[in-house]
C-alpha cells in the first residue's frame, strides 16, 4: 500500500474518532491505529526498494553505454584496419578512426551524464517526497501531542 494512502487512512481514523467532551482529546481505536502504523513501517522499505531500482537502472544504462562505445570502437578499429591496406588512405583512415573513437567517447560520456542526471533527479524527487512525508508525520505527532496536554484553566492563570 502506498505511504500516502496510509497517511490518509490515519487521518480518516483520527477524523472519525469520538471526541472526549470538554477537551480537545479524542478516543482512537488502538488496534486500527497500530495496524496503520505497522503498514506504514512496511511501506517505507518499499519506497527504499524503489530508489534502489532506480539506482540499478543507472548501472544498466551505464553498461549499455559502455557496450555501445565498445561496439563503436570495434567498428572503428575494423574500418581502420581495412583502410590501412591502401597506402594513399592510411593517414586519412587513422584520422577518421580517431574522430570516431573521440565521438564514441563523447557519446558514452554524454549518455553517462544523462544517466547520472536522471538518477539524481529521481533520487532528489524521492528525497523531497520523503521529507514531505516526514514533515507531515512530524506535524501529525505534534498535533496529537498538543491535544494530549491538559488545557490550562483560568484558576491556574491567576
Amino acid at each position: 500500500m502506498d505511504i500516502l494512502q496510509l497517511i490518509d487512512r490515519l487521518e480518516e481514523l483520527f477524523n472519525n474518532s469520538r471526541p472526549i467532551p470538554l477537551t480537545r482529546n479524542v478516543i482512537v481505536d488502538e488496534d486500527k491505529f497500530l495496524d496503520i502504523i505497522d503498514q506504514m513501517r512496511i511501506s517505507v522499505p518499499e519506497e527504499v526498494k524503489k530508489a534502489q531500482q532506480v539506482f540499478s537502472q543507472k548501472d544498466r544504462v551505464m553498461a549499455q553505454a559502455q557496450e555501445e562505445a565498445n561496439r563503436t570502437l570495434q567498428l572503428a578499429r575494423e574500418k581502420a584496419e581495412t583502410l590501412v591496406d591502401k597506402e594513399m588512405l592510411v593517414t586519412d583512415a587513422q584520422r577518421r578512426a580517431g574522430q570516431i573513437i573521440d565521438q564514441a567517447k563523447m557519446d558514452a560520456e554524454n549518455i553517462k551524464i544523462g544517466a547520472d542526471q536522471y538518477v539524481l533527479d529521481t533520487l532528489m524527487g524521492l528525497q523531497a517526497e520523503m521529507e514531505r512525508l516526514t514533515n507531515q508525520a512530524h506535524n501529525g505527532v505534534q498535533v496529537l501531542l498538543q491535544k494530549r496536554q491538559p488545557p490550562e484553566t483560568s484558576s491556574q492563570e491567576k
